[in-house]
C-alpha cells in the first residue's frame, strides 16, 4: 500500500499509457508582467472612482518599471515555470483550499442535484443504488486501463491527470493547514468503498477475488446486508465532526485517532474509492421549492435531523441517494474540479440506462464490515459543538434553485452572440437591478489545456458592461443604442474569456507574484496592500457555468458574507440556475436576485427580440 501526499510537491498519478498524453499538453505558460499589470487597471477601472484609480494606477506602475520588484518576482516564476510540474497549481491549491480554515460544507465543497428518480422507498434507492456504483467503477476501470477517451476543447487535447486522483483520496485536517492523501495505484490500491448509512459507515468490498468487479446484483445483496444492520440512529454522528472549522476538525481528529478502533474506521474511510451516501427520505414540499431542498440535501444533508450524519465532508466523491428518488454528488474541491465530475456523472447516467447483462458468479461475499467508533467524553462534546455550528451554517444559508423555461442556449446562438457571455450580462444587470451597483465577479475557467492546470477566473463587470447596464434602464437611450451596447458587453465578456482559457488571465498570475514574494521572505508588495486590490478580489459574484447532457445544477456557498453564489446549466431551450447567499446579510437575498435575474433575461430576449 502507497501513501501519498499531494501538494505540496507535484505527486500525481499519470494514466496508464498516458505519459503522452500528459507531455502532448503544453506547459502553462507565465502572462507577460506588463500585460497582466495593464489588464489588472482595466479591471478595475468599472469598480473604482477615477481618484482611487489613480492611485492604485501609480502603485501598479512602480511595482511594474523596469528593476523594480515587479521585474524581480516575475523572473522568478518563470524559474519557477521551467522546473515545476504547473508554476501555479500547486500553489493554488494550498493556498485556496488546503490552507483555508472554512468549514468544507457550504463554503468550499460544490454539490450537484440531478433530476429525481422514479422510485419512492428503499427498495428503489437500493436498486439504483446498485446501478450507480457499477457504474462508478467502470468509469474507474477504463482511468485505470488508460481506456478513458482523451478530451478536447477548441481542437487542443486537454490534460487529464485529475481523474485518477477522484478516487482512494481524501482530505486530512491539520492544525495550521490541511493536506491530500492518495492511496495505492491502480490494481495495487483499495478495493472498497464507504456506505454510510443512518450516521453508520461500513466497508464494502466492491472486487470479486479476482479482481472483477462485482456486478449489480452482487451490490444490491450487499447493500441489503448494510441495511439490515443500520436499523437505528441511535448512533453518534461522526461524520459531523468533517463539517466543522478545519482548525476545530483538525484538533478533534487528533483526538479521535488516539484509539485504535477509532483510527482504524477513519483510515479505512479515506482509503475507500469513494463513499456512498443512503439518505433518509425528507419532508415533503412543494414542487416548487423541492429542487431547492434537494440540491440543499446533497450540499450539507439537511441538517442534524436531517441527513448530514450521513457524510465525510474531506471525502474526495461522496454519492448521495435518498429514499425519495433524489440522487446526487458532493465532492472535495483540492482533488476535484467540475468538468472532469461532469464527464464521471455522465457516464453514470449511461450505463443506468443499460440492462444488467453479467450473471453474478455463485461466490458467497464475505459480510460488510461496520465500522466502530469508541466515543468518549471528549469525542462526544466534539460532536455537540459541530451538530450546534453546522445547523447554524445551514439556517444561515439562502437557497435557490429553479428553472428558466423562456428560452435556453440555443436562442442566443441564434442571434449570434455566446450563450455564457450573455449570462454573465444578465447576471451582473439583475444585481446591478437589485443593489445599484456593479460588483467584483468571477466566473471559473479551465486550465486544463496545459498540463496540470486548475482554473483561473473570468472577471466581470467590464467597461463595456457597466455601460450597457447603465442604459437599460434609461428610457432616453434608443433601443438600437442599447442593442449595440449589449452586443459590446457580450464580445468583451468573450474576449476575457478566451484570454482566460489560454492562460492569459490576470488572477492567477497576480497571486503567484504575491506568494513568490512571501516565499522569498519579502514584505507584501504595496500593489497586493492596496484597498483596490482588496476590493477587486472581494468577490460579490461567484458564478461558474456547468454544462451537462442532464438538467442536474450545481450549488455552492458565497465566497464572502455579503456575496452570492450563481451557478447555471445551459440546456438548449432552458436553463437551470441556483442561488445562495448568506441570511446574516441584511442586504443580500437569494430569492431576490432569481427574481431579477429572471426578469432581465426575459427583459434582453424582449430587447433584442421584439415582439411585432
Amino acid at each position: 500500500m502507497i501513501l501519498k501526499k499531494l501538494p505540496v510537491k507535484s505527486s500525481v498519478l499519470i494514466l496508464r499509457a498516458g505519459l503522452r498524453r500528459v507531455h502532448s499538453v503544453p506547459p502553462q505558460p507565465v502572462p507577460p508582467l506588463e500585460q497582466t499589470l495593464r489588464r489588472y487597471l482595466r479591471v478595475l477601472e468599472p469598480l473604482l472612482p477615477a481618484d482611487e484609480l489613480d492611485h492604485t494606477r501609480k502603485i501598479v506602475q512602480k511595482f511594474g518599471s523596469p528593476g523594480g520588484l515587479g521585474e524581480k518576482l516575475q523572473k522568478e516564476l518563470m524559474k519557477r515555470a521551467k522546473h515545476s510540474h504547473n508554476w501555479m497549481s500547486d500553489w493554488w491549491v494550498q493556498w485556496a483550499y488546503l490552507e483555508c480554515r472554512q468549514p468544507l460544507a457550504v463554503h468550499s465543497n460544490p454539490a450537484i442535484s440531478l433530476p429525481k428518480r422514479d422510485f419512492t422507498d428503499w427498495r428503489g434507492q437500493l436498486v439504483f443504488a446498485s446501478k450507480l456504483i457499477a457504474g462508478v467503477l467502470d468509469f474507474k476501470a477504463k482511468v485505470d486501463s488508460g481506456g478513458l477517451a482523451v478530451e478536447y476543447m477548441r481542437g487542443q487535447a486537454l490534460c487529464m491527470e485529475l481523474y485518477p486522483q477522484l478516487f482512494s483520496s481524501c482530505r486530512v485536517p491539520g492544525p495550521k493547514h490541511d493536506h491530500v492523501i492518495h492511496y495505492g495505484r491502480p490494481r495495487r490500491g483499495p478495493a472498497h468503498i464507504t456506505v454510510v448509512r443512518n450516521y453508520q459507515f461500513f466497508q464494502l468490498d466492491v472486487y470479486n477475488s479476482d479482481g472483477t468487479a462485482l456486478t449489480e446484483s452482487q451490490i444490491h445483496s450487499q447493500l441489503l446486508r448494510v441495511r439490515s444492520q443500520s436499523w437505528k440512529t441511535d448512533k453518534e454522528p461522526v461524520g459531523i465532526l468533517t463539517s466543522e472549522h478545519r482548525h476545530t476538525w483538525g484538533q478533534a481528529y487528533t483526538r479521535l485517532l488516539r484509539d485504535k478502533i477509532n483510527k482504524e474506521s477513519v483510515r479505512l474511510i479515506e482509503k475507500s474509492l469513494f463513499t456512498l451516501c443512503l439518505d433518509s427520505p425528507v419532508m415533503r414540499i412543494s414542487d416548487e421549492k423541492y429542487s431547492s431542498r434537494m440540491a440543499a440535501q446533497i450540499l450539507h444533508g439537511g441538517g442534524t435531523y436531517s441527513n448530514s450524519g450521513n457524510r465525510w465532508f474531506d471525502k474526495t466523491l461522496q454519492f448521495v441517494v435518498g429514499e425519495d428518488g433524489s440522487w446526487g454528488l458532493l465532492y472535495e474541491h483540492a482533488t476535484a474540479e467540475g468538468p472532469p465530475i461532469s464527464t464521471l456523472l455522465d457516464h453514470i447516467l449511461h450505463c443506468c440506462q443499460k440492462p444488467e447483462r453479467v450473471r453474478a458468479p455463485l461466490v458467497p461475499l464475505a459480510m460488510p464490515k461496520k465500522l466502530y467508533f469508541y466515543i468518549d467524553s471528549d469525542i462526544k462534546w466534539d460532536i455537540e459543538m459541530a451538530k450546534q455550528n453546522l445547523d447554524i451554517l445551514i439556517n444561515d444559508l439562502d437557497i435557490k434553485c429553479f428553472n428558466f423555461q423562456r428560452f435556453g442556449k440555443e436562442f442566443i446562438k441564434q442571434i449570434n452572440l455566446s450563450p455564457n457571455s450573455f449570462i454573465q450580462v444578465a447576471i451582473q444587470l439583475a444585481y446591478y437591478r437589485v443593489h445599484s451597483e456593479v460588483c467584483a465577479a468571477c466566473d471559473i475557467a479551465s486550465l486544463r489545456m496545459f498540463r496540470g492546470g486548475r482554473t483561473d477566473y473570468i472577471r466581470s463587470p467590464t467597461n463595456q458592461m457597466l455601460s450597457f447596464i447603465q442604459a437599460f434602464d434609461d428610457d432616453s437611450v434608443s433601443r438600437e443604442v442599447k442593442v449595440d451596447l449589449l452586443r459590446e458587453a457580450v464580445d468583451a465578456y468573450s474576449v476575457l474569456t478566451e484570454q482566460a482559457l489560454m492562460g492569459q488571465a490576470v488572477d492567477r498570475h497576480l497571486l503567484a507574484l504575491k506568494l513568490q514574494a512571501i516565499q522569498e521572505g519579502l514584505s507584501v508588495p504595496r500593489i497586493f496592500m492596496d484597498t483596490a486590490y482588496g476590493l477587486a478580489t472581494h468577490w460579490k459574484l461567484r458564478t461558474g457555468q456547468v454544462p451537462t447532457n442532464t438538467d442536474s445544477v450545481m450549488c455552492f456557498g458565497p465566497l464572502v458574507p455579503d456575496g452570492y453564489a450563481v451557478c447555471y446549466n445551459p440546456q438548449q431551450d432552458h436553463f437551470h440556475f441556483s442561488i445562495t447567499a448568506f441570511n446574516c446579510c441584511e442586504e443580500t437575498n437569494a430569492e431576490k436576485l432569481s427574481v431579477m435575474l429572471e426578469r432581465s433575461l426575459c427583459a434582453l430576449q424582449m430587447l433584442v427580440q421584439p415582439p411585432l
